[in-house]
């Protein structure tokens, strides 16, 4: 008998501190536990063991998310999709990223369809408008706009519905893969996206970026995209507007791209608000741990 079998075994002991002894000997084997205890549940009808099994087991996802969240921030921050793609591990820790990845693919694929090299910014925008808005159907949820669904990528790509910085990501993703200059933008209070002049000038220390994948230049954008509303077009006097609005003081960081970092952090805070409104701490918590792990501040 294993050792592992063995630890299993133990898990119906009604001595909290065995119990403590035993759970945290089955973490320390880390995702090669988890086949163990999942048959280990499926043949239990003890709801205690149950139990006990499915917090072992989310413990051990929540970890290994964590710790995978933490290596993209400090190796592969270019790769936007795939911070996104861990963030939907979170909730969905078996998750199936061949579906994301052949529902993108489609969409990229219809818009390369449209292009040509001889189309203006705004004829470019135009295809990625009726590709994502007209064919695919995505929109707005403005029905549950603070729901966390609206925040995991594979539920976004399923209802077509997601928060404008879900929808917003998905766009740059796709937008970015065909060479498109879209970024994004964080705006207090909204997610937008920036069309940016592809020809690159001087750059200053204070145009430079920490984290990618914004552009490391001084930017020129050309214009500004609203994806929560079907790719609606507005200028930078429309953010002024906008943030007088709020009360907000102008800053250049409301007008310029942010980091593939920033934008992750951003989607890990509307979860926290998220399930703030829904009355769940538990999840509260957590998210600031993965918050933690990408910024210890």
């Amino acid at each position: 008998m294993t050792n592992l079998v063995y630890l299993i075994q133990l898990l119906d002991d009604t001595d909290e501190e065995v119990f403590s002894h035993v759970e945290e000997e089955l973490l320390a084997y880390g995702p090669d536990a988890i086949p163990a205890l999942e048959d280990a549940w499926s043949q239990s009808f003890d709801h205690l063991i149950q139990s006990r099994i499915e917090r072992i087991v989310h413990k051990i996802q929540f970890d290994t998310m964590k710790a995978d969240l933490k290596i993209w921030t400090m190796n592969e921050p270019n790769n936007l999709l795939k911070g996104a793609i861990l963030i939907a591990r979170y909730q969905y820790p078996d998750l199936d990223e061949k579906f994301i990845h052949e529902q993108i693919e489609k969409i990229k694929r219809d818009v390369w369809i449209e292009l040509n090299d001889n189309l203006t910014a705004l004829e470019v925008v135009k295809v990625l408008n009726h590709i994502f808005f007209d064919v695919f159907n995505f929109s707005g949820n403005t029905t549950n706009y603070h729901a966390p669904q609206n925040s995991f990528l594979n539920n976004v790509l399923e209802s077509k519905r997601g928060n404008p910085l879900s929808l917003s990501l998905l766009y740059m993703v796709v937008a970015q893969e065909l060479h498109i200059p879209i970024y994004g933008v964080n705006l207090p209070e909204h997610f937008i996206l920036a069309y940016l002049n592809d020809k690159e000038v001087a750059s200053d220390d204070e145009s430079q970026e920490k984290s990618a994948s914004a552009p490391k230049h001084i930017v020129e954008v050309l214009f500004y995209i609203n994806a929560f509303s079907k790719g609606a077009i507005f200028s930078e006097k429309d953010i002024d507007a906008f943030l007088k609005q709020l009360k907000i003081d102008p800053e250049k960081r409301f007008y310029n791209p942010c980091s593939n970092v920033a934008i992750v952090q951003r989607m890990l805070r509307n979860l926290f608000f998220a399930y703030q409104k829904l009355g769940f701490p538990d999840k509260m918590n957590e998210i600031k741990q993965l918050l933690n792990a990408i910024h210890p501040d």
